[in-house]
């Protein structure tokens, strides 16, 4: 899933710095987040970092966007073709606890 922007944002900016594939931007209203750059941090961390920063939490995962591990890591090594993710890699599908 894709993370995505409630609009309960309070458009704060403090997760816009904190994406590794700079897939969030500030929207007229509240900041967005680019579904085709999002890889909910897979490959960087093991938590969703813009999340981790937001005084709101409303960063959330998608339901309307299911995506794998897998694809999420495909996505993150395309954007990223220079960047070795060595294995295993950062992942919130296997956060401990």
């Amino acid at each position: 899933m894709a993370t995505y922007i409630t609009d309960e944002c309070i458009n704060c900016g403090a997760c816009e710095p904190e994406c590794p594939n700079e897939a969030i931007s500030e929207g007229e209203d509240i900041y967005l987040i680019d579904p085709k750059l999002c890889t909910e941090c897979v490959g960087f961390h093991d938590h969703e970092a813009c999340q981790a920063v937001c005084p709101v939490e409303c960063c959330l995962p998608d339901p309307n966007r299911p995506e794998t591990e897998d694809l999420l890591i495909t996505r993150a090594k395309s954007i990223h073709p220079d960047k070795e993710f060595g294995e295993p890699y950062p992942s919130r599908f296997r956060k401990s606890g």
